[in-house]
């Protein structure tokens, strides 16, 4: 493996840590937040230092992220000894159940898909003004479904 900075003698600053993750520092700032990774110290002059396990750590939250896995996910999974069976099984049902979330997505998604290709089958664009345009308008006039004010829409992607 090769690492655009390399680590000082007492560790990784956060952007060296940055490069050799491939997270960037303002994330590596949030997820020591949310309590996904803490810096082994600070140098002399107070910036943080990682080490190499939290690179690893760092690498590790950004596969999973990359996966759409939340926080949570990620903070049961990295919990979770490598060695131990029982740990073995709470990993196939955390991955199980984002499996579940994955799928119920790729509803949402087609769902989605099927919406879009009808409100573009509305307008061949050859008519006096845009029926796209004209549907969407409507759809913002119409009443919320269930009567229900300020409801958030459905989260697609």
């Amino acid at each position: 493996m090769v690492q655009a900075n390399p680590p000082s003698t007492q560790g990784y600053r956060i952007g060296e840590a940055a490069a050799a993750s491939g997270v960037s520092a303002a994330n590596i700032r949030w997820y020591e937040k949310q309590g996904l990774v803490a810096p082994q110290g600070r140098s002399d002059n107070s910036y943080r230092l990682y080490s190499a396990a939290d690179v690893h750590t760092l690498r590790f939250i950004r596969l999973c992220r990359a996966m759409d896995m939340s926080l949570d996910e990620v903070r049961t999974l990295l919990a979770l000894d490598l060695r131990s069976k029982a740990d073995c099984d709470a990993a196939c049902v955390a991955l199980d159940a984002h499996l579940g979330h994955v799928r119920e997505r790729l509803r949402e998604l087609r769902a989605l898909e099927k919406d879009l290709l009808a409100l573009r089958d509305c307008c061949d664009g050859s008519g006096p003004q845009c029926r796209i345009i004209e549907t969407l308008h409507a759809r913002a006039d119409a009443p919320l479904p269930g009567g229900e004010r300020g409801t958030p829409a459905t989260r697609h992607v």
